[in-house]
Formats: C-alpha cells, structure tokens, sequence
C-alpha cells in the first residue's frame, strides 16, 4: 500500500493569525467591560519596536468584527496632533496611549478597547465608534461630529467640552451619556438627554 500523508506542519503566521483571531472573539463575545466587572487581562506588550506605527496602516481584514492576522496593540503610543484619518482601528488595544488633538476623521473603531486613553481635543468628525470601551478615558473637548456611536462605554471617562453634534448615539449609549456627570450644558441637549 502507499505510504499515508505525513500532516503539514501548521505555519507560524497561521498560528499567529488564529491566536490574534481568537484573542478578538473572546473581547468581541464579552462585549463592553464596564468597571464592575473583572479586570480584562491582556497579552504582553507586542515587543515589535514598529508596533505604533501599525496605526498608520490600521487593519484591513474583518474590520467589523476586529478581526486581524495580528493584534492591532497600541498600548502606551503617542500620537499626539497625527492624522489617523479614515484608519481602521478595530480592535485595537489602546490603554493608556495618548491622541491628545488627532485627526480621528472617519475613523473606524469597533471593538477597540480604549481604558485611560488621552483624546483630549481629538476630532471624531464621521467616525464609526462602535463597542468601544472609554472607561476611564480623557475625552473632554473632543469632537464626535457626525459620528455614529454604538455600544460604547463611558465609565468614569471625562466628557467636559465633548461635542455631539448631529452624532448618531445609540439609546442605551444615550442613557450611559447622560449618566456621567462631567457631560454638561450644551452637550446633554446634543446627546439627547431629557434633563
């Protein structure tokens, strides 16, 4: 008889890919954490030297779902005044990293998970935000001009100066809006809170 197939060895890229894959579907299914419940653990800091360059490029395969061949891993990045415009940054892990006045236009952010991230002055203008975790985060002044915002958390994130104007804000993101007391004035009636 002939002799039977020896199994291919699985590439490391392919690896990598189904590792990052399945990294994403564990944040995506858990949804938005809020503070009450258990800390996420993340994986280590990605050690590539070029990893907050990957910004620039963002992701490119399975963009709603956050799905990437690799993790799109931000954490502790600056990009301060830089243009992110029309990236895709699904799935992005962003913790502590700073977009202080970035170009955020039409961006595309579903599934990132933004904790004390600094978006101060950051201009959202057409950017699709959808379960994107704010907690903790610094967004006062930022713009979300015309922006859709869905499933997105809030907690304890500042909000002061925040524009919404002609933004689409889903209604239970509505209500968490309304909730955070740093959200006042002008921008509770852009929301859509009734008080």
């Amino acid at each position: 008889p002939p002799p039977s197939p020896q199994p291919a060895s699985v590439p490391r890229r392919v690896t990598n890919a189904l590792a990052a894959a399945a990294l994403s579907a564990s944040v995506a299914l858990a949804g938005p954490v809020s503070s009450a419940n258990a800390e996420i653990r993340l994986p280590p800091l990605d050690p590539d030297p070029e990893r907050c360059e990957r910004a620039f490029v963002g992701n490119t395969i399975g963009q709603a779902n956050a799905v990437s061949d690799r993790i799109l891993d931000l954490r502790k990045c600056n990009y301060v005044d830089k243009d992110l415009s029309t990236k895709t940054l699904s799935g992005a892990l962003m913790v502590d990293s700073t977009f202080k006045g970035a170009n955020m236009t039409e961006v595309v952010m579903s599934k990132a998970y933004a904790v004390n991230a600094d978006f101060t002055g950051a201009n959202f203008t057409n950017a699709v935000v959808d379960r994107v975790t704010f907690d903790g985060a610094n967004l006062s002044n930022a713009n979300f001009f015309n922006a859709v915002i869905t499933g997105a958390t809030f907690d304890g994130t500042n909000l002061a100066g925040a524009q919404f104007e002609e933004a689409l804000i889903g209604k239970e993101d509505v209500k968490k809006l309304c909730e955070n007391p740093t959200l006042e004035g002008e921008t509770r009636f852009q929301v859509g809170c009734r008080n």
